[in-house]
């Protein structure tokens, strides 16, 4: 009996985000004691990886604001209006890369801009290559995983409630995560 190698893959080319098996959550601290999770679940995006020449690289996610999806429909209509994402107005959320560095074989330091409500700022997401697989309908995936933290005044989101004691209701902070599920494109 003989073995046989497995195939070779390789990291370099470009990609579109499968969002079928990737997420694009976030956290925010809720009456100073507790963390609200949730999610998009509507986005696309495209990346280009050149493990060889990582500034080479670049990546854009759009994200369908109207997507905010925290289980709970009162705050997630209250998230939607006009005291925080205004969908109505503002239906996208992107960020395009400005920069790309790699640290060892794993860690991708991301740079970019990244536009909520019309107003960008800088963001960088240091990700973390989790793999590369052929899935079995002969798709080559990149994985991803990743996480930031934003300052929502930062994009004009200001609402907030004074708790009687002390504190605010919203916390400032946003936790954002990316488990990203990439298919290499021929």
């Amino acid at each position: 009996m003989t073995e046989t190698a497995a195939p070779t893959l390789t990291l370099a080319g470009e990609y579109q985000i499968d969002p079928a098996h990737s997420r694009i959550g976030f956290t925010a601290r809720h009456a100073m004691v507790t963390k609200v999770r949730g999610q998009f679940g509507e986005f696309r995006g495209t990346a280009r990886i050149d493990d060889a020449n990582p500034a080479a690289s670049a990546t854009e996610i759009v994200i369908q604001a109207g997507s905010f999806d925290s289980s709970q429909e009162q705050r997630d209509g209250h998230v939607r209006s006009e005291d925080f994402l205004n969908v109505e107005v503002y239906p996208e959320i992107t960020f395009r890369s400005t920069g790309v560095e790699k640290s060892g074989d794993d860690i991708w330091r991301i740079s970019g801009e990244l536009t909520i409500r019309d107003v960008t700022a800088p963001v960088t997401v240091d990700f973390e290559f989790t793999g590369l697989a052929k899935d079995p309908f002969g798709n080559v995936r990149a994985g991803f995983e990743g996480a930031t933290t934003i300052n929502r005044k930062d994009f004009g989101i200001t609402f907030n409630a004074a708790l009687e004691t002390g504190g605010v209701l919203v916390s400032e902070k946003v936790g954002l995560e990316f488990d990203i599920s990439a298919i290499k494109q021929a």
